[in-house]
């Protein structure tokens, strides 16, 4: 079963590749723009999943470090310093610094105290969000592409979309990377047993607030993208079902690897949109279809 989720991720990812040579000989260039944000959305599956399914830490607030990235671009734009060498790595140093402060109070907890309060800091992200009327408030504000070291190539949606896929690419190498060191390791293994790891000499909450303080850097990254690509930013980003969706494309795509989390995303955003032009409710089709597949799968053990 590992290989033949291995072989579908690879598929998958070699037809983000190819998606702008299809888009131009299919002559539909709305293809190009839903590769993007799969490949988006692929990325930000990715980074939940090295909390979920290597630390076992379910998070409910995921989408907050989504919505800060996505913030990024527009705040530093407005202060005249929108250019993306610098917008990238502030996005993911304010994504990275909010979970390193708020994964240190929500470490403290575990089970659903933990997601709960995940989910408390998202909504808290959520509303200060809305309140900066500045940049438009509840509303939103469009964002225009910025700089990329002074010149225009982020508007080019050929070249946006091949950033994005050398982004998941590079994410998902490091992931596999991060997963095979002694770091990796160690947080499967206090996932599995906590006291054999303290027992070890090794600190399971520095090692997991590690691990959340990663996502987080990597979930704003996604933002980035994700505010750019939409030319528009809301307080919407950082919404409880955001998170919520995040988290089943990690489940669908079985949180044993980045790769399948990446899978999943692919997976549920295609299916998204297929029904979604199918019928106006394409949910009481979807959600029961999810449900289903995720028990058969747990059936045959394709975890």
């Amino acid at each position: 079963m590992a290989l033949i989720r291995a072989g579908l991720a690879a598929g998958a990812l070699a037809a983000l590749v190819l998606a702008p040579v299809a888009a131009d000989l299919l002559g539909d260039q709305y293809l190009l723009s839903l590769a993007t944000t799969v490949t988006i959305f692929a990325l930000a599956a990715a980074s939940l999943q090295l909390i979920v399914g290597r630390g076992g830490l379910v998070s409910f607030g995921h989408a907050a470090f989504l919505g800060i990235g996505a913030y990024t671009p527009l705040i530093l734009g407005a202060a005249g310093w929108g250019d993306a060498s610098l917008s990238v790595p502030v996005a993911m140093l304010s994504a990275g610094s909010f979970a390193f402060a708020t994964g240190a109070v929500a470490l403290r907890t575990r089970g659903v105290t933990f997601i709960m309060i995940t989910l408390a800091f998202a909504q808290m992200a959520y509303f200060v969000a809305g309140a900066l009327a500045l940049f438009g408030g509840d509303d939103g504000a469009p964002l225009d592409r910025p700089a990329l070291f002074g010149t225009s190539a982020l508007s080019n949606h050929v070249a946006f979309h091949a950033l994005a896929v050398a982004l998941l690419l590079l994410t998902l190498l490091m992931l596999r990377l991060l997963a095979a060191s002694r770091f990796g390791r160690a947080l499967a293994a206090a996932r599995q047993s906590e006291a054999r790891v303290i027992a070890s000499g090794i600190s399971v909450t520095r090692v997991r607030l590690t691990a959340y303080t990663t996502a987080g850097a990597l979930g704003g990254l996604a933002g980035w993208l994700l505010g750019v690509h939409s030319e528009f930013v809301s307080p919407a980003f950082m919404d409880w079902r955001n998170s919520g969706e995040l988290l089943v494309m990690v489940i669908l795509g079985g949180a044993a690897t980045a790769e399948g989390a990446a899978l999943g995303a692919i997976g549920f955003i295609l299916v998204e949109e297929v029904s979604s032009g199918l019928t106006e409710h394409w949910r009481l089709v979807v959600g029961p279809a999810i449900v289903l597949f995720v028990l058969l799968r747990r059936r045959r053990g394709f975890a």
